[in-house]
This record gives C-alpha cells, structure tokens and sequence, in this order.
C-alpha cells in the first residue's frame, strides 16, 4: 500500500515534502503498513510507536544482520554481518558491545566533556565573528571532534577527520561527488589501519584500544572487524547530534517562546534535549528482517521480509505523545525512539544527549536567539531527516573574558598517543 505520488521511502519527500502528513495518514490507516516500492526493495513500514518500541526489543524475531537501512549495499552488508556491531544479533552483539563498552572508563567521560565544552565555545566563538555562518557546518565540528576523541585519534588529525568524514558520509547531500566519497572513505580506512598499529605499540584509554585488546568468541577481533566497528561509530556518531542540533535551531527560532524557557532555566536542559531528538528524529529509520512468521499488530509478516521502524514517525503518534506536532522542551515523560532503544540501542546515545546538552547550553549562554539568513535546504534521503545546509545570524550576549584552547589541542587529560 502506498500513499500519493510518493511512497515512504521516498528520498524526495524529506527534502521538499510535508511527511509529518504522510505519517499521520498512514498510522490512521494502522500502525504496520506494506509499501510497495516502485524503485527498491518492498518493505513493512512500522509507524506507531508501542508497535516501534516491541519490533526493536524483539532481536529473536527481528532480525539486524541483514543491514540496518533500507536501500542497503547488500554486498556491504554481507561482509559486515556478525562483524559490525550495528549488523550482529545475540549473543555475538552483546560481547561485541562489551568489548566496546570497557573503554568508557569514568576517565575518559570526563575527557570526553571537556573537549566537548571546549570545542563549543570555540566554534561559536569563530562562528560570532562572521555576519552569518551555516549552522550545518557549525554543528558537524562537535559530534567529529567527539568520535575522534573517543577512537583515540591525536587532535592534530581532528580537521582531517572532520574534511573525510563530511564528504565519505554526506548522506542524502545532491552536491555530493561519488568518487570523492569513496576516496575520502579510503583515506578513512588507511588511517584506521595506522591507529590500530600505533595503538598495538602505544596503548591509550580509547575504543581503538579497547578493540585491538578485545576478545570475541575467545578470539582477537580482525583488523577488518576493527575497521568496521570504527567505521560504525563514526558514521553513526557524526549524525545524530549534528541534524537534531540543526533541527533544534530551527524549531526554537519558529518557536521563540520555547527558547526563553530554556534560556531562562524554566526547565531541566536534558528534558529540552530529549524533546529536540524526539521533534526533530534525525535517525529517521532502522530495518529489520523478520526471522519467521510473525503477527504484529494482527498482520502477518512471512520470514525473510524487510521491516522498517519508522523512527520519526513513531516520535509523532498521538497516542503516546499529547500534541505531538509541537515542540514542548518541558515535555515529561518523554519515550522518545530517537536512539532506537533495545538490543541495538545506540552505543553512543549518551554521548549524543551529552553533546546536545552541552551545546545547547552554550547556545543559551552565549547567543541571542539565533534568526534565519537564508533558506534551510532539506537532505535528499530516507535515512537522515537532517540538513544539507541552513545559514543563520548569530549575535552574542555577553563577551566571554577568555578565548577557549584552538580545536587542534583542546583541554585534555590523559590524551592519547
């Protein structure tokens, strides 16, 4: 079943559609729908979200190794399938998770807050000496300079990371050049290949670390199942935080009576952060493959077939949400799936709402409401309901009394390697 001239899938919609009224019609119809894809493979879309939050609990009957995107390469997924965390099934991906997890150390929370403070101020202060900038670029330092942090990469590689990572993982950007994607994706694979040697000599307090030491099965990872993994965490790492914070921007700005709340301390900032990534939903899907026949919602789903949470969707369902079209930051209980909770909750979700808390509370520190400076253009995809670009004006509200560390040498302790 499908609905207009455009299916869910659609990439087109989320640039120049109104999709919140495509969901709306659809969950009216049922919260488990068949879209029948003229391009692509055919798929389950799963909109309400009681139906959502059981689908991502249920890793039995539903199944990740098959890839976790719709539109897939499906010999991508093949190779990274019990290997990559983000496409292994129990009991596997729990070791796997162990493994990563151990670098997590109290220590290294603490690191990782500082240089995300530092890195904030430094960018909003090179931000507010321009007349305008463009809030996509802005937001992308942050959640970079993180995951580099967290691999164990020094800070003097921090802008080569942020120029390969842009391009290799410029999902849904029409500017994008394939070929250039690939060689930034190559430059990202080699240097992981260099870290995990340097790491082998020169151990640090990172996740680099933590996987060169792992065990799996009883075994040492590959240096392959490494790369995977590091590739996993920047990939996913370098998005969430980025659009929701876009996306939080623009929403605030349309709704400026919800900023003064967060301005003037009206309400927690991690319940503001958990309604900006439930309104905005950056991560727009996730899919499963469903291992046998199953019945959900009364509809029988055979085995072998594609299921498609739909994240954003499900963050809109009246029945779970009161007026879920408005942004309320006061908004508590807030049941977000933003960060698609269950076996595969993501690893870093923490660290996101940790980064958006952050900059979040520099924004209201440091800026005036932030004013539009030009047309926000939309990302051409079904996968990240973010921004290709969204230029704003930015003017201080108080001069800081000193400038921050540069991003190449943040405050740090314990800095690795």
């Amino acid at each position: 079943m499908t609905y207009g001239p455009r299916d869910l899938a659609d990439p087109g919609l989320y640039r120049d559609g109104e999709p919140e009224r495509l969901w709306a019609r659809m969950r009216a119809a049922g919260p488990v729908q068949w879209i029948d894809r003229r391009d692509g493979e055919p798929f389950w879309a799963v909109l309400g979200h009681a139906t959502a939050a059981a689908v991502l609990r249920d890793p039995a009957r539903f199944s990740s190794v098959g890839g976790m995107r719709l539109d897939d390469n499906s010999a991508a997924v093949r190779s990274s399938a019990n290997r990559m965390l983000i496409v292994t099934d129990p009991p596997r991906h729990a070791q796997l998770r162990r493994v990563m997890n151990a670098a997590f150390t109290p220590r290294m929370v603490a690191r990782l807050r500082d240089t995300m403070r530092a890195t904030v101020r430094l960018v909003l202060d090179e931000a507010l000496k321009r007349e305008t900038c463009d809030l996509v670029r802005v937001a992308a330092r942050l959640p970079v300079s993180v995951i580099c942090d967290l691999l164990g990469v020094p800070p003097k590689d921090w802008d080569f990371m942020l120029d390969r990572t842009m391009t290799a993982f410029g999902h849904g950007n029409r500017g994008a050049d394939p070929a250039a994607m690939a060689q930034a994706h190559t430059d990202i694979l080699f240097y992981y290949a260099e870290l995990v040697e340097r790491r082998r000599r020169e151990p640090g307090e990172d996740v680099v670390t933590a996987l060169v030491n792992g065990r799996v099965d009883g075994e040492p990872l590959t240096d392959e199942e490494i790369y995977l993994n590091c590739d996993g965490l920047v990939s996913g790492g370098n998005e969430t935080s980025r659009h929701a914070t876009v996306g939080g921007v623009r929403a605030l700005m349309a709704h400026p009576e919800q900023w003064a709340r967060m301005v003037g301390g009206d309400v927690p900032m991690n319940t503001a952060v958990s309604e900006i990534l439930r309104f905005t939903s950056p991560a727009m899907h996730v899919a499963r493959v469903a291992t046998a026949d199953v019945k959900i919602e009364g509809i029988r789903i055979p085995a072998g077939q594609r299921v498609a949470v739909w994240l954003a969707a499900a963050n809109r369902d009246p029945r779970t949400f009161d007026r879920p079209d408005v942004l309320d930051v006061g908004r508590s209980p807030n049941r977000h799936l933003a960060l698609a909770p269950g076996e595969h909750y993501c690893l870093g979700a923490a660290l996101a709402e940790m980064e958006l808390t952050v900059m979040f509370e520099e924004l209201c520190d440091r800026v005036r409401l932030p004013e539009p400076a030009g047309p926000a253009v939309r990302l051409h995809s079904n996968l990240i309901w973010g921004y290709e670009s969204m230029p704003v004006r930015l003017r201080a509200r108080r001069a800081r009394a000193a400038a921050p560390a540069p991003l190449s040498g943040p405050p740090r302790t314990g800095e690795p390697g």
